[in-house]
């Protein structure tokens, strides 16, 4: 069963973010947590918090075991851009664009076996003789 985790409007470039999620393409969830941790960029934290609701999401949602999820496909798209300027020397203003990016995080991982209810025990009177 995949179960998936989508952050949208990151404010970050989406060149910037697909370069820190290649890094845990096709990894164990345990995994690209501890590599996200030691990765020196700032994109890593969105990266990181898009895997960890896909793993919130997997375990309590749908029921899979946290241990055996990997992430099967994580994608980064542009998302709106925001238009701005800039001022410039001799009056002018110069346009640039803030870019934003969606990321899209899709784990899987065995499904956590349902526990049986227990049996209801029933009151165990005396017999009057």
């Amino acid at each position: 069963m995949a179960v998936q985790a989508i952050a949208k409007g990151v404010q970050m470039s989406p060149r910037k973010v697909a370069a820190v999620a290649a890094l845990v393409r096709g990894r164990t969830v345990e995994d690209a947590l501890t590599i996200l941790q030691h990765v020196p960029r700032r994109s890593a934290i969105p990266v990181r918090k898009a895997i960890e609701s896909a793993k919130a999401n997997a375990d309590h949602n749908h029921g899979l075991k946290p241990g055996t999820l990997r992430i099967t496909e994580i994608g980064v798209t542009p998302g709106p851009r925001l238009k701005r300027f800039r001022p410039a020397a001799h009056g002018r203003a110069l346009p640039f664009q803030r870019k934003t990016s969606h990321i899209r995080v899709v784990v899987d991982g065995d499904i956590r076996e349902v526990k049986k209810p227990a049996k209801a025990k029933t009151p165990v009177t005396e017999k009057e003789t």
